[in-house]
């Protein structure tokens, strides 16, 4: 079949960025299955195996070079995927092919290899976090002074600012990127464990030198960087760590999708908007439209991320004993596209916020309809302190805000209720007070400063201590 009769994955044809796609590639998977092989054999030659050098000179002048058609062929005549390998392995390298693969079982390639690119991936992932943060940052900064009208139950509450708003977002991040550090930190090896764990075959070559296992486990396992070697297992990791490790992902896809629904409603009431670009069709009925799709794809993308989460948890709590192969092709399916969708949703997030508009005429506008409403406290407390009764003040505002509000539903007639006041003579002793109460800073509480505070000593430190990380996430790009 062509590429166009039959499926093609939207993650890989439309959303995953290269290199995220490269983590997860085939050449990555065997090239890495044999690194783990050449690590093993270089390990129990310094052990004391009778593994030349000449054997293992041969086995990395053949690293990278995987025969693909080969490989297939051999899996479909002896059905099992670790064992073509090996065996297309050693037509390449006759010298090295007795010692090949020596004393392991499958899940020494397989699962090494895949807490290998996990660690790779939660790497490339950390980089996009911090891209999004630093935009996010900067934009925050930006409107750190500029009032909004903030909202409870989506309905208008006390005044926000626009930089403070994108505080919340950006810490939500940061705890993001604090679940990664601790996963990602503590992600152990399987190292050199056999068929159920216990470490029996490598005994046999070894004499039942088990410090010479050891020495082998632990070899293999720095040589990939891993310091932290799990001390038991059963023929494969525990499947806890994917759960884990999936775990990160959900909280991360949570927070943009959190993002992307305040997003979709800041643009449905035209206050943001996210890029449009300027041949960009937003509908193809209705020329006019500007629609948040972005923002939508990251919602999207978020709950597959979120479903497929569940997969990790389903797989772990149905391992029996010391492993079975109802794991194999759920893992095949929801490791790597989950990572691929929150390539994508991290992508889209760093789009979105690196070209955000702000409609400082409609964020003011809805502001100011609100303003009155929102200062009749003050102004009762002000009239109070000027002698006036609390309680018939009360029911006067009352009154006034019933009636603005009604005509405004009603008619559409803008909010009138300070001008409603100005000429009420129960308010007369403070109608001097109007004009400065119309000022929509004046109910933002610490917004600037809380946004500026927390920028200074939270945000901008980290980001200024992850800025390598930052530039190594922006050199991959979107296929």
């Amino acid at each position: 079949m062509t590429g166009n009769d039959s499926y093609t994955n939207p993650l890989v044809e439309r959303y995953a960025s290269r290199a995220m796609l490269a983590i997860f590639s085939p050449q990555r998977k065997f090239s890495t299955w044999r690194a783990l092989w050449i690590a093993l054999a270089e390990a129990e030659r310094d052990a004391g195996l009778d593994i030349t050098a000449e054997q293992i000179a041969e086995m990395k002048a053949h690293a990278d070079d995987i025969p693909f058609a080969r490989a297939a062929e051999l899996e479909r005549e002896l059905r099992h995927d670790v064992m073509a390998h090996v065996h297309a392995y050693g037509e390449q390298c006759p010298a090295a092919r007795p010692i090949l693969h020596l004393g392991a079982t499958s899940c020494f390639v397989t699962d090494n290899a895949d807490l290998v690119l996990l660690r790779e991936a939660l790497g490339l992932v950390r980089g996009r976090l911090l891209a999004v943060v630093q935009s996010l940052a900067t934009f925050a900064r930006q409107h750190r002074a500029e009032s909004a009208l903030a909202y409870t139950h989506l309905q208008p509450a006390q005044p926000t600012t626009i930089g403070r708003r994108a505080c919340l977002w950006i810490q939500d991040l940061i705890g993001d990127l604090d679940d990664l550090d601790h996963v990602r930190s503590t992600l152990p090896f399987l190292g050199v464990k056999g068929t159920t764990g216990t470490q029996e075959s490598f005994m046999k070559l070894f004499g039942g030198d088990g410090d010479k296992v050891d020495d082998v486990d632990r070899a293999v396992s720095e040589r990939f960087g891993f310091s932290d070697v799990l001390p038991v297992s059963g023929q494969t990791y525990p499947r806890k760590i994917d759960s884990r490790v999936i775990g990160v992902l959900t909280g991360i896809a949570q927070s943009a999708a959190k993002f992307a629904s305040d997003m979709r409603l800041s643009q449905a009431f035209r206050e943001m908007f996210e890029p449009f670009g300027s041949k960009q069709i937003g509908s193809s009925a209705m020329p006019y439209k500007r629609n948040p799709m972005k923002a939508e794809r990251i919602s999207a993308l978020s709950r597959f991320v979120l479903a497929s989460g569940l997969n990790p948890q389903f797989t772990a709590a149905e391992q029996w004993f010391e492993r079975t192969l109802d794991d194999s092709a759920n893992r095949r399916l929801a490791l790597p596209e989950s990572f691929l969708a929150i390539d994508a949703i991290l992508l889209l997030f760093h789009e979105i916020v690196s070209g955000m508009e702000v409609n400082h005429n409609v964020v003011r506008r809805r502001l100011e309809e609100e303003v009155p409403f929102l200062a009749m406290e003050e102004l009762m407390m002000a009239a109070v302190a000027a002698g006036g009764d609390r309680q018939a003040l009360h029911e006067q505002l009352r009154q006034h805000a019933v009636d603005v509000r009604k005509r405004m539903f009603d008619d559409g007639t803008p909010n009138d209720l300070f001008d409603r006041v100005a000429a009420d003579p129960a308010f007369a002793a403070v109608h001097d007070q109007l004009d400065a109460m119309r000022d929509p800073s004046r109910f933002t509480g610490r917004s600037e400063e809380q946004t500026v505070t927390y920028l200074d000593r939270h945000v901008e430190p980290l980001l200024a201590r992850e800025a390598s990380a930052i530039r190594v996430a922006a050199e991959g790009t979107r296929v």
